[in-house]
Order: C-alpha cells, then sequence, then structure tokens
C-alpha cells in the first residue's frame, strides 16, 4: 500500500470512528434524557431511536416487514423493516406499497363529502333518491337509508357481503345490484354496526354522480390534488412499485406467505381495495390536520367537510376497538382530553393502522405485511409516539387485576350473521384456560369451511345496567379485544365484536 493510499484509508478509517463515538455519545445522552423523563422537545422525532425500536418489535412478534411514517412538527418522517416477502428476501423500503384495507373507507367518505360539498347530493336523502334500483332484503329499510347512515355504520345492512363481479368498470354496479338480498343487523338508525357493504354502496354513489369509476374520481379528486402518487387501487398501477406480500400466522410462529398478491375483488375498492405508501397515507390524513387543504394551498375539502367528518355521530357500543364514537367515515377517540381519529384495515395477509390527533399536529401510519401479533406491534408504536411527541396516552384495554364475578349464562347463545355464527358458551370448572365464556367464530352458509373455527375465551371487564363488556383473546400471546353485550329500546340483546352488531337468536 502506497502512502497515499494508507493516508486516505486511515482519514477514512479515522472518521468512521468519530462518527461511530458520536452516534454512540448521542444515543447514550438520548437513553439518559428518557430514563430521567426529559425527552426531545415537543416534536422532535429521534429516527434511530425508532428504527430500533420498530426494528425489535418486529423481530419480537415474527412480523415480516413493516413501513411507519410520522407527522410531526410539520414534518413527516419515514422508517422500514424487514423484508417485503420472506420467499424472496426483498427488503422494505420506505417507498414499498402496501394494501391498507379498510382505512380505504376513510378516502372513500372524504369522495363522497367533496361531492356533498359541491351540492351534488344530499347527505339526508334517501339513497334511493341517488341510485333508484338500490334494493335489499328489507325493502322498507331500503326506502329510508341516508348516506349519512352509511358513512356513519347505523344504515343497518349486513357488513360482510363479498362478491366478485369482475374486473370491469361495471363492476360497483353489478355489485350493488347483487346486494338487494342482503339483509340487515339491526334497524336503520338502532344501533352502530360497522358495514362494508355500505361503503361499496357509496362508491357506486361516487360513479352515479361524478360520471367516473370510483378508482377514476379517487385519482382526481383526491390523489392528483393533493400529490399521493403512490396511492392506486389496480394492480397494474401496484406493479410500478415495489409491493408487500402478504403472510398469514397465529401469534408467535414465522408467518407464510399468501398464496396471490390481493385476493380481494376489484368491486372491494370502496371499502378495502386502495394501496399505498405509509407515507401517502399520512399525507391523506394531514388534509384534516390542515382543515381540509394539501400542503401546496390547494382547497381539497371545505372546513365544514372536515369538521362533519370528525364530530361525533354516533356513540359506539364498543369504546376500545376504533374508538368512543364514530364520524362520517372516521373512529373517532379521545385521550387525556385530546380528539383524535382513526382507522383500522385487513386484507389476506396485510394489516394496516392510521392514528391522527390534530391538536398536536401527530399523524401516525403503520402497514405489515402480515403475522398475527401485528396488532400489538401497532398498539406498542402508537403508545410510545402519542405519549412522546403529542404527551398524550393511550388508554390499554384488558380485564383488571382482579375481574368482576358475573353470571355468564345470561350471554350465552348463538348470534349469526350473514356468513358467520358466533357461539357463546360458558367455560367450566374442568376447562383449562382463562375467562368465564368461550365465543366460537365459523363461518356458515357459503362461508361454511372457509376457515377454521376460533376461539375467543372472555373474561368480564365492567357490568352495568346498560351493558357488560368482556375482554377476549385467543391465548396469552393476542392482544385483549372488547366484547360487548347490550340491548337496543326493543330489549333485543346484542353482541358487539369486532366493531359489528349480532343479535341473539337463542
Amino acid at each position: 500500500m502506497s502512502k497515499d493510499m494508507y493516508k486516505e484509508f486511515s482519514e477514512n478509517v479515522d472518521r468512521e470512528v468519530v462518527k461511530l463515538v458520536d452516534r454512540t455519545s448521542r444515543e447514550a445522552a438520548q437513553a439518559v434524557d428518557r430514563a430521567l423523563g426529559r425527552g426531545p422537545a415537543a416534536g422532535a422525532f429521534d429516527t434511530a431511536h425508532w428504527q430500533r425500536r420498530l426494528d425489535d418489535l418486529l423481530t419480537t412478534h415474527r412480523i415480516p416487514g413493516a413501513v411507519l411514517a410520522v407527522l410531526t412538527g410539520g414534518e413527516i418522517h419515514e422508517l422500514a423493516s424487514g423484508v417485503l416477502h420472506t420467499g424472496t428476501g426483498v427488503e422494505t423500503t420506505t417507498d414499498s406499497v402496501f394494501q391498507i384495507g379498510s382505512v380505504s373507507k376513510g378516502y372513500t367518505a372524504a369522495l363522497v363529502l367533496a361531492l356533498a360539498d359541491a351540492g351534488k347530493l344530499d347527505l339526508d336523502q334517501p339513497v334511493v333518491t341517488i341510485l333508484p334500483d338500490f334494493a335489499l332484503a328489507d325493502a322498507e329499510a331500503a326506502r329510508t337509508i341516508t348516506p349519512r347512515q352509511l358513512l356513519n355504520h347505523t344504515s343497518g345492512i349486513e357488513g360482510d357481503y363479498v362478491n366478485d363481479t369482475g374486473r370491469g368498470d361495471d363492476c360497483l354496479a353489478r355489485y350493488v345490484e347483487g346486494a338487494r338480498d342482503v339483509g340487515l343487523t339491526n334497524p336503520p338508525g338502532a344501533t352502530m354496526s360497522y358495514s362494508s357493504t355500505a361503503y361499496n354502496v357509496l362508491g357506486r354513489i361516487v360513479e352515479v354522480v361524478t360520471g367516473r369509476t370510483w378508482d377514476e374520481a379517487l385519482k382526481e379528486l383526491l390523489c392528483d390534488p393533493m400529490g399521493l402518487h403512490q396511492t392506486m387501487t389496480l394492480p397494474e398501477e401496484v406493479l410500478r412499485f415495489r409491493a408487500a406480500m402478504g403472510h398469514m400466522g397465529e401469534p408467535g410462529e414465522d408467518p407464510t406467505p399468501t398464496p396471490l398478491w390481493n385476493m380481494l375483488p376489484r368491486s372491494a375498492g370502496p371499502y378495502g381495495g386502495i394501496s399505498a405508501t405509509a407515507a401517502d397515507v399520512v399525507r391523506f390524513a394531514r388534509l384534516f390536520i390542515d382543515g381540509g387543504t394539501a400542503p401546496d394551498g390547494t382547497r381539497v375539502l371545505s372546513a365544514a367537510a372536515v369538521e362533519a367528518m370528525l364530530t361525533r355521530e354516533v356513540e359506539m357500543p364498543d369504546q376500545w376497538f376504533l374508538g368512543a364514537h364514530w364520524g362520517l367515515g372516521w373512529g373517532l377517540f379521545e385521550w387525556d382530553g385530546v380528539r383524535g381519529f382513526g382507522h383500522d384495515g385487513s386484507t389476506f395477509g396485510q394489516l394496516a393502522y392510521l392514528r391522527a390527533i390534530p391538536e398536536k399536529g401527530l399523524a401516525i401510519a403503520l402497514l405489515t405485511n402480515g403475522g398475527g401479533a401485528a396488532p400489538k406491534v401497532h398498539e406498542a408504536l402508537c403508545r410510545e409516539l402519542s405519549a412522546e411527541l403529542a404527551g398524550v396516552t393511550m388508554p390499554a384495554f384488558g380485564p383488571a387485576e382482579h375481574p368482576l364475578t358475573v353470571d355468564p349464562e345470561p350471554f350465552a347463545g348463538r348470534y349469526p350473521r350473514e356468513g358467520f355464527l358466533m357461539t357463546i358458551t360458558p367455560r367450566t370448572g374442568d376447562d383449562d384456560g382463562e375467562g368465564v365464556l368461550d365465543l366460537r367464530y365459523e363461518g356458515v352458509g357459503g362461508l361454511a369451511g372457509t376457515f377454521d373455527p376460533l376461539v375467543w375465551h372472555l373474561t368480564p371487564v365492567s357490568d352495568t345496567p346498560a351493558k357488560t363488556v368482556f375482554a377476549g383473546r385467543r391465548n396469552a400471546k393476542d392482544a385483549w379485544i372488547p366484547v360487548v353485550f347490550y340491548a337496543l329500546p326493543d330489549g333485543s340483546r346484542y353482541v358487539h365484536f369486532g366493531v359489528r352488531a349480532t343479535a341473539k337468536s337463542a
């Protein structure tokens, strides 16, 4: 090695050593600050810390890959970890595209509010004034249901009607035509029950009012004005980017790739068909933080439309899963007296999470490509980021250290809805495990045999005259989920599970 080469090599080593020492010292100082409760300044984002945290959580919970985007202090920070596909080993990058599932409903709601803003539809007129051929199994309900009830999930329309009506531009028209035999979970307006079917009806309303397909309207009315260049709906668009593959598996297991990239039909678009980067999801959430304007000042929604989407329309029987109330498109929550909004999404093997706190200028989007413990990763990151960047505490849900004693018999029985059956039975003293009730969830009718029955063990959390709340999980590795029993004013008994209301039949 020549003297010049040795000198250059030595200088490079010195520079790297200095960088390492600086980084180690900085990280040690940050660790001390966190231990002493000082933390970074409000809105500051410690990229190195959150990258390590994301990496560690994915490793611990066996999540193949994820992207995280955080809006704070007016800037979007992006992190990526893991691989997009365990079979190929392709690295996850911040520009990778994931399926966002039901987070798509917020976009469809924004389209509807934009049209109402423009005076092109009335949220409180019956749907049949826009779609004259709209029909359900309950003809009277079909004549009275309004777009507002579709938006806030009080229409009562059975929520999980899936119909692959092909790849053509008429797929939504054919879907709505096929829904004429779909029943109700409850009378319109009687309670909140999450309905993907309702959002496809909204998607068809968008098409009829604009004269465009839902996909085109999304692009022209939202994506283009907001600069969402990596938000799309069709597989031929996704192929232009690095795309995540879904993975399936139970918590604690190494998940395996799904057989297909996307097993949802095109007709699922308005309720769950969008793919995007995490940063684009945060950019969309920012629209509701900035009062309806894009970063360049373009007015996308009126301030009144934004306020309408974030105003409490209906109280949730389940106060924890997606918020205590529902607005026109978003689940609404309140942490430490500070209001926020959000939505979760899942497709086959991919899970997405969005939470935003407008008053604090904070938005968090986590997109994952599988693993049964993704909810735990979201909960950990969201709780820690909200505390550090916004100074608010995300509440935890689960049974008390000493659970209540309740009589399980009144809750036992069969709770059927279209395609699914919940059977709730008391646990006996001979059973192993926790809880006082078992909730068995299985497919029936056309969905019979499509998945192995699932069983949650239910432990009581609270008991009031209005409702009894249980916490359920399948095993100790699962996150707790709420299961709420309550009655409608007419005395009919219901369970609220997975944000859906199901009546007791026996």
